[in-house]
């Protein structure tokens, strides 16, 4: 089966199914020498597990990560990582009433129609339980990419219709993590947060927006023709679960601007004095601050009876049971940061092909 491979130079491969023994993955293509931290990718991994705040998922795993491979003397070898993430905390028996019903807005359909089977417990493969996966390669990749002068942060900009107005360069991102729902200005994430809570109440689910920025870029990042910086970005976030947008630099916004407004002009040392770019053009990293918005839709599973249709196409109704988060932005910020991390690692390794 094929869709399990991400990357070009930096790979990473993942196994694993939400409710199997285990998840994990093969790291290939990172260079020998690169020191590892494992305290911090566990970290990472940390920022992304669920119960860890009342505002998402009560699914209680540890989601300790086991290198198996790949590593000596807290050095990479230049051989496969390979790594494993035991599933401890399953409770199956709370999917046994999907065994036969088709979840709205989840893949149960197209899975079951593709494949002409599916893992009904808890989405087996298509379950959000596989980005922990990605953030221990992106975790990866952040140490790769760490004597290079580059930096990831994500934040949650948006909850439904609360949005973070403030523009990031006036942001102190070191109060995203000082928070539960992972955005840096307090008082946007204290309603953030009211509102999180209010919609769980209901039984419901609500959506967002998480903005990334990536500083200290170098110039010439990007394959063109059909590998353009952000193209592959874009590829990245859409392949989150719940994501159904990208817009980088002005996005949507632009359409609305004259090109006498829009366009970037060049100041002597080569950076401009805007950037509606976003820090790309023609596909190319120029330098400047890269920076974009992935869309976030609400959960699928709602606490509410909703109409569906079971295997023989009959009119049933369906309400979610277990644990499930009532937003996904919290969790999702380490998510779109390892993704980045990721492709950013693969583009400094195509670029050192050319020296």
């Amino acid at each position: 089966m094929r869709g399990n491979i991400f990357g070009t130079l930096f790979q990473l491969s993942t196994f694993g199914e939400s409710h199997g023994p285990a998840i994990g993955g093969i790291i290939q293509g990172c260079p020998p020498g690169v020191s590892i931290d494992l305290d911090a990718i566990q970290k990472e991994l940390d920022r992304r597990r669920p119960g860890q705040s009342k505002i998402v998922t009560q699914r209680k795993e540890p989601d300790k990560v086991v290198f198996y491979s790949g590593l000596f003397e807290g050095k990479t070898t230049g051989f496969p990582l390979g790594f494993h993430i035991i599933n401890s905390n399953q409770k199956s028996k709370d999917y046994d009433h999907l065994k036969d019903k088709y979840r709205p807005s989840h893949s149960d359909y197209t899975y079951d129609k593709k494949y002409g089977i599916r893992d009904y417990r808890g989405g087996g493969r298509s379950s959000a339980r596989e980005t922990a996966n990605w953030v221990v390669g992106g975790a990866v990749a952040k140490q790769f990419l760490k004597p290079t002068s580059i930096k990831i942060t994500a934040f949650v900009s948006a909850v439904g219709d609360l949005s973070l107005e403030i523009p990031y360069q006036n942001l102190d991102f070191s109060n995203i993590e000082k928070n539960l729902v992972r955005c840096p200005d307090f008082d946007t994430a204290k309603k953030m947060e009211q509102r999180i809570k209010e919609i769980r109440k209901e039984g419901d689910t609500i959506g967002g927006i998480i903005q990334c920025v990536i500083q200290g870029v170098p110039i010439g990042l990007g394959e063109p023709i059909f590998n353009k910086l952000h193209a592959e970005l874009a590829r990245a976030m859409l392949t989150i679960n719940a994501s159904k947008g990208f817009e980088y630099g002005s996005g949507f916004g632009g359409t609305s601007m004259k090109g006498s407004q829009h366009n970037d002009l060049f100041e002597s040392d080569g950076t401009t004095s805007t950037n509606y770019s976003g820090g790309i053009q023609g596909g190319i990293s120029t330098g400047m601050d890269i920076y974009f918005n992935v869309a976030f839709k609400p959960v699928a599973t709602i606490m509410q009876n909703q109409t569906s249709i079971n295997k023989d196409h009959q009119k049933i109704t369906i309400q979610g049971k277990g644990r499930h988060d009532p937003c996904v932005l919290p969790r999702a910020v380490p998510i779109v940061e390892a993704l980045t991390a990721l492709v950013l690692a693969d583009f400094v390794l195509m670029k050192r092909t050319y020296s």
